[in-house]
């Protein structure tokens, strides 16, 4: 059974850093993407920044573009999401996600709030 956990989200004021941490357990997913995803409230879940398997393909969004870092171990089953310079609008519960092509595993989410 594959499972995502995350952790490390919480309350920072504006300026300052957070990183999550996304831990797939069930079996080895080196070989696949694996990535962050948002959602504000009111909002639709958008993607934040996705790391190919063989780590030769990222993506993020422009708006987190120089601020955030996504990145693996080497064992790739945990992903990392370290975020900068935090923003207010970078309020939003932070999924995991874990693309098996065939299907698609999400994290629980957990929640980034920023204060002004």
């Amino acid at each position: 059974q594959v499972q995502l956990v995350e952790s490390g989200g919480g309350l920072v004021q504006a300026g300052g850093s957070l990183r999550l941490s996304c831990a797939a357990s069930g079996r080895t997913f080196s070989t696949y993407t694996m990535g962050w995803y948002r959602q504000a409230p009111g909002k639709e879940r958008e993607s934040v920044a996705v790391l190919s398997g063989s780590g030769g393909s990222v993506y993020y969004a422009d708006s987190v573009k120089g601020r955030f870092t996504i990145s693996r171990d080497n064992g790739g089953n945990t992903v990392y999401l370290q975020m900068n310079s935090l923003k207010p609008e970078d309020t939003a519960i932070y999924y995991c996600n874990l693309n098996m092509i065939r299907v698609n595993y999400w994290g629980q989410g957990t929640q980034v709030t920023v204060s002004s």
